[in-house]
């Protein structure tokens, strides 16, 4: 297995849900669930990356290594960038982005990324992805799809519908299987190499990342190359509302 570290971002600003690292989970900030999927990964390190003095408190009952960042990075992946430069890291060390409201992701997908990026050298970073096989999701702007070329390079990522299939999405037929047929929902981890990191940092925003308010496109709209493998199990949806706190909550209380 290829060695690497974890780092969480964590905000307490959020549109939808404020405050949603310390929101209580089955008895436990959510921030915690998701740095103890981060531990059972297997990862040498895991750092929680936040900017916020309340979410860092917390933490710090649980958390080996807590990291006060800078309040204006524009992406979780610029606030970990900030975090291998402060641990010095070595530009080969494989980090793993995982994002801070996702209390449900199987440890193993840590793992899983990051030897995707060991097996892609040439790729700038490493993702997953997962067949779409609800189609309700399939105009929900909150589950980003992503479309690969045939060697499982990303062509782009996109809140809308892609890849557009015009016969189908055109008419007025309801939902068949064929819809879902070849979409993929993009699953928020990410790996990247520490030296990597430290360039991203110094990358103009693109327009495509303002207009989809999704950071990898940063790196296609600059040429680099992102490896993009099908998970080896399905996570549930992250938590974006107090819809899906309560749904985890049910989840996890009954673990």
């Amino acid at each position: 297995m290829a060695a690497f570290n974890v780092v969480i971002p964590a905000r307490y600003g959020s549109l939808r849900l404020p405050g949603k690292p310390l929101r209580e989970i089955a008895g436990r900030p959510m921030i915690q669930h998701v740095y103890q999927r981060a531990r059972d990964s297997g990862a040498e390190e895991v750092v929680i990356a936040t900017d916020d003095q309340r979410i860092a408190a917390a933490a710090r009952q649980f958390a080996d290594q807590v990291c006060m960042t800078a309040a204006e990075h524009a992406s979780g992946t610029d606030r970990i960038a900030e975090v291998v430069r402060l641990f010095k890291w070595p530009d080969d060390t494989v980090v793993v982005n995982l994002q801070g409201d996702e209390p449900l992701m199987p440890p193993s997908l840590l793992s899983q990324v990051a030897e995707a990026l060991v097996s892609h050298p040439a790729a700038e970073m490493a993702t997953l992805a997962t067949p779409l096989c609800d189609s309700g999701q399939l105009f929900d702007t909150s589950v980003v799809k992503v479309v690969m070329d045939r060697c499982g390079h990303a062509l782009y990522f996109s809140r809308a519908a892609i890849p557009w299939k015009r016969d189908l999405f055109d008419s007025t037929r309801p939902p068949t299987v064929d819809w879902l047929e070849g979409v993929h929902r993009h699953l928020g981890i990410y790996a990247y190499r520490a030296g990597f990191l430290a360039g991203y940092a110094a990358l103009p925003i693109s327009p495509l990342e303002r207009m989809e308010s999704l950071e990898q496109l940063r790196v296609l709209w600059n040429g680099g190359k992102i490896a993009v493998e099908l998970a080896d199990a399905a996570p549930p949806a992250g938590v974006d509302t107090a819809e899906d706190l309560a749904r985890v909550d049910a989840i996890l209380a009954g673990a």
